[in-house]
Protein backbone atom coordinates (compact mmCIF):
# COMPACT_ATOMS: atom_id res chain seq x y z
CA UNK A 1 0.00 0.00 0.00
CA UNK A 2 1.39 3.37 -1.05
CA UNK A 3 2.15 5.73 1.86
CA UNK A 4 0.93 9.31 2.15
CA UNK A 5 3.36 12.21 2.36
CA UNK A 6 2.54 15.54 4.01
CA UNK A 7 5.25 18.21 3.78
CA UNK A 8 7.88 15.48 3.80
CA UNK A 9 6.37 13.49 6.69
CA UNK A 10 5.36 9.93 5.85
CA UNK A 11 2.10 8.29 6.91
CA UNK A 12 2.70 4.60 6.45
CA UNK A 13 0.49 1.71 5.38
CA UNK A 14 -0.03 0.44 8.93
CA UNK A 15 -1.45 3.78 10.05
CA UNK A 16 -3.69 3.97 6.98
CA UNK A 17 -5.06 0.46 7.54
CA UNK A 18 -5.82 1.26 11.18
CA UNK A 19 -7.67 4.44 10.15
CA UNK A 20 -9.81 2.71 7.51
CA UNK A 21 -12.03 1.13 10.19
CA UNK A 22 -13.20 4.63 11.17
CA UNK A 23 -14.58 5.30 7.69
CA UNK A 24 -17.33 2.86 6.68
CA UNK A 25 -18.09 3.15 2.97
CA UNK A 26 -19.67 1.24 0.10
CA UNK A 27 -16.28 -0.05 -1.02
CA UNK A 28 -12.82 -0.65 0.44
CA UNK A 29 -11.41 1.86 -2.04
CA UNK A 30 -13.75 4.59 -0.81
CA UNK A 31 -12.96 3.79 2.83
CA UNK A 32 -9.22 3.93 2.12
CA UNK A 33 -9.56 7.25 0.30
CA UNK A 34 -11.48 8.81 3.20
CA UNK A 35 -8.95 7.41 5.68
CA UNK A 36 -6.07 8.94 3.73
CA UNK A 37 -7.81 12.32 3.62
CA UNK A 38 -8.55 12.27 7.37
CA UNK A 39 -4.93 11.40 8.14
CA UNK A 40 -3.68 14.23 5.93
CA UNK A 41 -5.89 16.77 7.71
CA UNK A 42 -4.80 15.48 11.11
CA UNK A 43 -1.14 15.66 10.12
CA UNK A 44 -1.52 19.19 8.76
CA UNK A 45 -3.12 20.31 12.02
CA UNK A 46 -0.43 18.58 14.05
CA UNK A 47 2.30 20.25 12.01
CA UNK A 48 0.63 23.64 12.39
CA UNK A 49 0.39 23.13 16.16
CA UNK A 50 4.12 22.36 16.16
CA UNK A 51 4.88 25.46 14.10
CA UNK A 52 2.93 27.69 16.48
CA UNK A 53 4.29 26.02 19.60
CA UNK A 54 0.85 24.97 20.77
CA UNK A 55 0.70 23.00 24.02
CA UNK A 56 -2.37 21.71 25.84
CA UNK A 57 -3.35 19.44 28.69
CA UNK A 58 -5.52 16.48 27.66
CA UNK A 59 -9.06 16.73 29.04
CA UNK A 60 -11.38 13.98 30.27
CA UNK A 61 -14.98 13.84 29.06
CA UNK A 62 -18.08 13.03 31.09
CA UNK A 63 -17.61 9.31 30.41
CA UNK A 64 -14.05 9.28 31.65
CA UNK A 65 -12.36 9.14 28.23
CA UNK A 66 -9.08 11.03 28.15
CA UNK A 67 -7.79 12.88 25.10
CA UNK A 68 -4.41 12.03 23.69
CA UNK A 69 -1.82 14.78 23.81
CA UNK A 70 -2.13 15.19 20.03
CA UNK A 71 -5.92 15.55 20.24
CA UNK A 72 -5.55 18.15 22.98
CA UNK A 73 -3.06 20.19 20.97
CA UNK A 74 -5.25 20.11 17.85
CA UNK A 75 -8.27 21.16 19.90
CA UNK A 76 -6.29 24.08 21.35
CA UNK A 77 -5.04 25.03 17.87
CA UNK A 78 -8.59 25.19 16.48
CA UNK A 79 -9.82 27.11 19.52
CA UNK A 80 -7.03 29.66 19.07
CA UNK A 81 -7.25 30.04 15.30
CA UNK A 82 -10.98 29.86 14.65
CA UNK A 83 -13.22 32.61 15.96
CA UNK A 84 -16.84 33.02 14.95
CA UNK A 85 -19.37 35.63 16.12
CA UNK A 86 -22.26 34.59 18.30
CA UNK A 87 -25.59 34.20 16.53
CA UNK A 88 -27.64 37.29 17.32
CA UNK A 89 -31.35 37.22 18.09
CA UNK A 90 -32.34 38.64 14.70
CA UNK A 91 -30.51 35.85 12.86
CA UNK A 92 -32.05 33.25 15.15
CA UNK A 93 -35.49 34.73 14.55
CA UNK A 94 -35.02 34.57 10.76
CA UNK A 95 -33.99 30.91 11.02
CA UNK A 96 -37.03 30.19 13.18
CA UNK A 97 -39.41 31.95 10.78
CA UNK A 98 -37.96 30.09 7.77
CA UNK A 99 -37.97 26.64 9.42
CA UNK A 100 -41.27 26.43 11.27
CA UNK A 101 -41.73 22.71 10.61
CA UNK A 102 -38.54 21.92 12.56
CA UNK A 103 -40.05 23.38 15.70
CA UNK A 104 -43.45 21.73 15.60
CA UNK A 105 -44.36 18.99 18.05
CA UNK A 106 -45.60 15.81 16.33
CA UNK A 107 -49.25 14.91 15.85
CA UNK A 108 -50.38 12.26 18.34
CA UNK A 109 -52.74 9.45 17.37
CA UNK A 110 -54.61 7.07 19.65
CA UNK A 111 -55.64 4.11 17.49
CA UNK A 112 -57.48 0.91 18.31
CA UNK A 113 -57.00 -2.13 16.16
CA UNK A 114 -57.85 -5.77 15.67
CA UNK A 115 -55.09 -7.89 14.18
CA UNK A 116 -55.89 -11.03 12.25
CA UNK A 117 -52.48 -12.66 12.08
CA UNK A 118 -51.64 -14.16 8.68
CA UNK A 119 -48.58 -14.80 6.53
CA UNK A 120 -48.72 -12.83 3.28
CA UNK A 121 -46.75 -15.62 1.60
CA UNK A 122 -49.63 -17.99 2.29
CA UNK A 123 -52.01 -16.41 -0.19
CA UNK A 124 -55.12 -18.45 0.61
CA UNK A 125 -54.71 -17.98 4.36
CA UNK A 126 -54.06 -14.26 3.90
CA UNK A 127 -57.11 -13.86 1.68
CA UNK A 128 -59.28 -15.58 4.28
CA UNK A 129 -58.03 -13.08 6.87
CA UNK A 130 -58.94 -10.22 4.54
CA UNK A 131 -62.43 -11.62 4.00
CA UNK A 132 -62.91 -12.09 7.74
CA UNK A 133 -61.75 -8.51 8.32
CA UNK A 134 -64.27 -7.24 5.77
CA UNK A 135 -67.04 -9.04 7.62
CA UNK A 136 -65.95 -7.60 10.96
CA UNK A 137 -65.73 -4.10 9.51
CA UNK A 138 -69.28 -4.42 8.19
CA UNK A 139 -70.44 -5.58 11.60
CA UNK A 140 -68.61 -2.79 13.41
CA UNK A 141 -70.01 -0.20 11.02
CA UNK A 142 -73.45 -1.16 12.27
CA UNK A 143 -72.49 -1.64 15.92
CA UNK A 144 -69.36 0.45 16.74
CA UNK A 145 -69.66 -0.32 20.44
CA UNK A 146 -68.57 -3.92 19.82
CA UNK A 147 -65.00 -2.94 18.89
CA UNK A 148 -63.46 -3.62 22.30
CA UNK A 149 -65.34 -6.89 22.71
CA UNK A 150 -64.28 -8.19 19.29
CA UNK A 151 -60.70 -7.04 19.87
CA UNK A 152 -60.54 -8.98 23.15
CA UNK A 153 -62.03 -12.09 21.53
CA UNK A 154 -60.38 -12.08 18.11
CA UNK A 155 -57.29 -9.88 17.92
CA UNK A 156 -53.91 -11.64 17.74
CA UNK A 157 -52.09 -8.59 19.16
CA UNK A 158 -51.18 -8.25 22.87
CA UNK A 159 -53.27 -5.06 22.81
CA UNK A 160 -56.33 -7.35 22.73
CA UNK A 161 -56.27 -7.41 26.52
CA UNK A 162 -56.89 -3.65 26.46
CA UNK A 163 -59.66 -3.78 23.88
CA UNK A 164 -57.27 -3.16 20.98
CA UNK A 165 -55.89 0.15 22.29
CA UNK A 166 -52.35 0.94 21.17
CA UNK A 167 -51.87 4.08 23.26
CA UNK A 168 -50.39 7.22 21.73
CA UNK A 169 -48.29 6.87 18.57
CA UNK A 170 -46.62 9.33 16.23
CA UNK A 171 -45.59 9.07 12.61
CA UNK A 172 -42.89 6.46 12.10
CA UNK A 173 -43.90 4.28 15.04
CA UNK A 174 -46.16 1.91 13.11
CA UNK A 175 -45.70 0.10 9.81
CA UNK A 176 -45.97 2.32 6.70
CA UNK A 177 -49.15 0.56 5.61
CA UNK A 178 -50.80 1.02 9.00
CA UNK A 179 -49.71 4.67 9.19
CA UNK A 180 -51.00 5.53 5.70
CA UNK A 181 -54.53 4.61 6.67
CA UNK A 182 -54.31 5.84 10.27
CA UNK A 183 -53.38 9.44 9.42
CA UNK A 184 -56.23 9.67 6.93
CA UNK A 185 -58.90 8.93 9.54
CA UNK A 186 -61.00 11.39 11.50
CA UNK A 187 -61.50 11.02 15.24
CA UNK A 188 -63.89 8.17 15.96
CA UNK A 189 -63.74 6.87 12.37
CA UNK A 190 -63.46 3.18 11.54
CA UNK A 191 -61.19 2.47 8.57
CA UNK A 192 -63.60 1.21 5.88
CA UNK A 193 -61.19 -1.36 4.44
CA UNK A 194 -58.86 -4.02 5.88
CA UNK A 195 -55.24 -2.92 6.19
CA UNK A 196 -52.70 -5.59 5.19
CA UNK A 197 -49.23 -5.37 6.78
CA UNK A 198 -46.34 -7.82 7.28
CA UNK A 199 -47.99 -8.90 10.54
CA UNK A 200 -51.36 -9.74 9.06
CA UNK A 201 -54.60 -7.88 8.42
CA UNK A 202 -55.68 -4.98 10.63
CA UNK A 203 -59.00 -3.36 11.41
CA UNK A 204 -58.28 0.19 12.56
CA UNK A 205 -60.27 2.83 14.37
CA UNK A 206 -58.89 6.23 15.36
CA UNK A 207 -60.14 7.14 18.80
CA UNK A 208 -58.38 10.50 19.21
CA UNK A 209 -55.93 12.80 17.46
CA UNK A 210 -53.98 15.61 19.08
CA UNK A 211 -52.64 18.12 16.58
CA UNK A 212 -48.99 19.10 16.99
CA UNK A 213 -48.19 22.72 17.70
CA UNK A 214 -45.38 25.05 16.78
CA UNK A 215 -43.13 25.70 19.75
CA UNK A 216 -42.70 29.41 20.61
CA UNK A 217 -39.47 31.12 19.61
CA UNK A 218 -38.51 31.65 23.25
CA UNK A 219 -38.58 27.89 23.87
CA UNK A 220 -36.14 27.11 21.03
CA UNK A 221 -34.01 30.28 20.91
CA UNK A 222 -31.01 28.71 22.64
CA UNK A 223 -31.19 25.56 20.52
CA UNK A 224 -31.18 27.67 17.35
CA UNK A 225 -28.32 29.84 18.58
CA UNK A 226 -26.22 26.78 19.44
CA UNK A 227 -26.94 25.21 16.05
CA UNK A 228 -26.05 28.38 14.13
CA UNK A 229 -22.89 28.86 16.19
CA UNK A 230 -21.78 25.30 15.50
CA UNK A 231 -22.57 25.59 11.79
CA UNK A 232 -20.54 28.81 11.57
CA UNK A 233 -17.64 27.16 13.38
CA UNK A 234 -17.66 24.17 11.03
CA UNK A 235 -17.60 26.41 7.97
CA UNK A 236 -14.73 28.42 9.42
CA UNK A 237 -12.85 25.24 10.33
CA UNK A 238 -13.28 23.92 6.79
CA UNK A 239 -11.91 27.17 5.38
CA UNK A 240 -8.97 27.05 7.80
CA UNK A 241 -8.06 23.51 6.79
CA UNK A 242 -8.44 24.44 3.11
CA UNK A 243 -5.78 27.10 3.62
CA UNK A 244 -3.42 24.56 5.20
CA UNK A 245 -4.07 22.13 2.35
CA UNK A 246 -3.48 24.82 -0.26
CA UNK A 247 0.02 25.62 0.96
CA UNK A 248 1.09 22.03 1.74
CA UNK A 249 3.02 19.47 -0.30
CA UNK A 250 0.84 16.34 -0.31
CA UNK A 251 1.39 13.03 -2.12
CA UNK A 252 -0.53 9.75 -2.04
CA UNK A 253 -4.05 11.21 -1.96
CA UNK A 254 -6.18 13.93 -3.52
CA UNK A 255 -7.67 16.27 -0.95
CA UNK A 256 -9.79 19.40 -1.24
CA UNK A 257 -10.22 20.81 2.23
CA UNK A 258 -11.75 19.70 5.51
CA UNK A 259 -12.62 16.09 4.88
CA UNK A 260 -12.08 14.89 8.42
CA UNK A 261 -14.22 14.21 11.47
CA UNK A 262 -11.95 16.65 13.30
CA UNK A 263 -13.69 19.60 11.68
CA UNK A 264 -17.01 18.22 10.46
Amino acid sequence: MEPVWVNGSEIGAETIVAEIQNHPAVSVEDAEREARRALVVRELLRQEADRLGITAEPSVDAEGRRETEEEARIRRLLDDQIKVPEADEAACRRYYDNNQTKFRSPDLYEPMHILLSADAEQKETFQRAIEEAKGLIERLSERPGLFETIARERSDCPSASDGGRLGQVTRGQTTPEFETFLISLEEGQLCPVPVPTPYGVHIIRLERKVEGRTLPFEAVHKRIADYMQEASWRRAAAQYVSILVGRAQIAGVEIEGAESPLVQ
